[in-house]
Formats: structure tokens, sequence, C-alpha cells
């Protein structure tokens, strides 16, 4: 495969998309291959890089299934859910905690 062409930011031919236009537009890359990219440069770090895909191969996206929807909302749950007192927090329970605030707050655990 030989290499991609570049465009520069908001230079994009009309036809090509990125996956978040797609998704805005209720579309998918459906397995098609990367045709171009786009780069935007920075100042201090290397261009900022966004990979685009043809609108006429995009596939319209899955509708979500009840089963689907089910796992969705347990895996949610078990975000909320405190390892440390196993009531539901109410919010997602912050990976740098590791617990909910009240039990992250308590002293005698944090010295444990």
């Amino acid at each position: 495969m030989g290499t991609l062409p570049v465009y520069r930011w908001r230079l994009a031919p009309d036809g090509l998309a990125t996956r978040r236009q797609l998704r805005a537009a209720g579309l998918r890359p459906g397995g098609q291959d990367v045709v171009a990219q786009l780069e935007r440069p920075r100042r201090k770090r290397g261009p900022l890089v966004a990979f685009l895909y043809r609108l006429d191969l995009a596939k319209p996206v899955r509708p979500m299934t009840p089963a689907r929807r089910a796992a969705l909302a347990k895996a949610n749950a078990a975000r909320r859910r405190c390892p440390a007192c196993r009531a539901d927090a109410g919010y997602v329970i912050p990976a740098s905690l590791g617990m909910c605030v009240p039990c992250h707050d308590v002293p005698e655990q944090r010295a444990a």
C-alpha cells in the first residue's frame, strides 16, 4: 500500500469524512480502509491527524438492540458501585480515587 494523500485542516475534498462526521450523519466506516488523512499543524508538537473515509462506501449505524442496551446499562451501573461500601454512589466512581468520595475521605481507610 502506498502513502495516503494528506490534506490540510478544513481543506479535504467533498465525499470524504472523519469518523466523527460519519457518526453525526448516522453512518459508520463499515470496514473500509482509510483513504486519506487531515493534518492540523501545531507549534511545539507533531500535527494533529484525522483519518478520512469515503462517504459513498459508509454504512448506516447499527441500531441499538434491547440486549445491547441492557449490557450498556449493566456496565454503567458497575461503574457507579463503590468497591469499598458496595453502595450505588449516584455518579461514576473516579478512577483516580478507586472508591466513592465518602469512603475515600475516611481517615482510617487511607492510613491502612
